[in-house]
């Protein structure tokens, strides 16, 4: 299924085989745990694994060393980054370990390397890795202002928060202005695009990390009642 050269891919057999095992271990667990509304064909493909590659618009990834996806859930969109760019060193993690047990799952069927699933909460994760990532994403995860401090703390001086969108966000930007300024963050740009057949927007918020602050991330109940 060859979709994806709007973004400038050209997938190997190997990755296109990787991909449609993918789409039936999500459908087939999925009968049994709730991962994903989701499930035909088209609707994975496009609105699960093109989107999660729309990345791409943003960042060159063959410069990218090591990748943290925050609240990935069914792997989105860090196990279909992997799987096209196999260098990476990919860590996952997520607060629920059903997810996390199902994508270990996942790993061994696409038998994928270099990646770590971590089961914990991302303010906390965060103490063991600070400045520490080339590049922070999270897909649809929670509002900029909040999503702002449960990440820049982990991206390195150089590397990128980039912040995938399903809607327009300009209202939640504007919120969380100033706290991506004390997180050490500089908006660098907005990456706005239709997924084909007429599938939704999609906008990609660039955030660099400019400088350290280490005082940063305080508990999740304070980043959700006082965002910075």
């Amino acid at each position: 299924m060859d979709i994806f050269q709007p973004l400038g891919l050209q997938l190997s057999e190997t990755q296109q085989a990787k991909l449609h095992r993918y789409f039936e271990v999500l459908v087939k667990e999925n009968e049994v745990m709730n991962l994903t509304a989701i499930t035909d064909l088209e609707g994975v493909y496009y609105k699960h694994f093109y989107d999660s590659l729309t990345l791409t618009k943003a960042i060159d990834l063959s410069s990218v060393q090591t990748l943290l996806d925050i609240g990935s859930g069914a792997g989105f969109p860090g196990i279909v980054l992997k799987i096209v760019f196999p260098h990476l060193k990919l860590t996952i993690v997520d607060s629920l370990n059903k997810r996390i047990l199902f994508l270990g799952r996942l790993v061994k069927a696409l038998e994928l390397d270099g990646i770590e699933l971590v089961c914990d909460r991302a303010e906390t994760y965060a103490k063991t890795k600070r400045n520490y990532f080339d590049l922070v994403t999270a897909r649809a995860v929670a509002p900029i202002d909040i999503l702002d401090e449960l990440a820049l703390p982990m991206v390195k001086v150089g590397g990128y928060l980039i912040a995938m969108k399903a809607q327009n966000f300009q209202v939640e930007l504007e919120r969380a202005n100033k706290g991506i300024h004390i997180l050490g963050g500089q908006v660098e740009s907005i990456i706005s695009l239709e997924l084909p057949n007429q599938l939704g927007e999609r906008h990609l918020l660039k955030i660099k990390k400019v400088k350290e602050n280490n005082q940063y991330p305080r508990p999740y109940k304070d980043i959700k009642n006082k965002p910075l």
